[in-house]
């Protein structure tokens, strides 16, 4: 699936100024996330692009902390944030 994109009659700043106003756009979403909004597996699993049972797996190895609200399990932004930062870090000291 290619997307092709015209460009005609347009500046260099005008170009510029529509590629800033759609990165903007584009970032806000990640910007206004709230640290202590608490996530389901399937919006993990939307998020890292893995089944739900790849999340379920991460959980139960400990690779993301996770609580149970009766029969829900959440997971807070910030474990989510935190666990992924050190997955990467120990994918370099190898």
């Amino acid at each position: 699936m290619t997307n092709v994109i015209q460009l005609q009659q347009l500046t260099k700043t005008e170009l510029f100024d529509q590629l800033e106003g759609l990165i903007d756009r584009k970032l806000s979403t990640l910007l206004e996330s709230n640290p202590n909004e608490k996530l389901s597996i399937q919006s993990v699993s939307e998020e890292l692009g893995v089944s739900k049972l790849t999340v379920h797996n991460y959980i139960k190895k400990g690779f993301i902390p996770a609580s149970k609200i009766g029969r829900r399990v959440v997971i807070k932004r910030v474990d989510l944030e935190k666990s992924l930062a050190e997955v990467k870090s120990l994918k370099y000291r190898r």
